[in-house]
């Protein structure tokens, strides 16, 4: 199970971080990703991780601005977003590949998935 928190309201400019909780399957096995969606479009991606957390890959539209993190003894991944504009307005959902080797943008790539939680970038 996935559990994210940490989305809200903020300004133009502002920093948000996000968290996303597992349990249930060893979480050091999983590549871990994070991917976003507004409504009437596709899942997107944004950024994943490899297991131990010494590869990541970002979208060029968050590239240094948000980091992807781990903290396998917490059982945890995280999202620490700056600088946020009015497009990074969305449901971000956390994803985990269990079994993965590698980092992957492909959404099908991931067979768990979080609830998802709303990060609104207000102007």
């Amino acid at each position: 199970q996935l559990v994210e928190s940490g989305g809200g309201l903020v300004q133009i400019g502002a920093s948000l971080r996000l968290s996303c909780a597992a349990s249930g399957r060893t979480f050091s096995t999983a590549v871990m990703g994070w991917f976003r969606q507004v409504p009437g479009k596709e899942r997107e991606f944004v950024a994943t991780v490899s297991r131990m957390g010494g590869t990541t890959s970002y979208a060029d539209s968050v590239k240094g601005r948000f980091t992807i993190s781990r903290d396998n003894a917490k059982n945890t991944m995280y999202l620490q977003m700056n600088s946020l504009k009015p497009e990074d307005t969305a449901v971000y959902y956390c994803a985990a590949d269990f079994g993965g080797y590698l980092v992957t943008r492909t959404a099908s790539d991931y067979d768990s998935w979080g609830q998802g939680t709303q990060v609104t970038v207000s102007t």
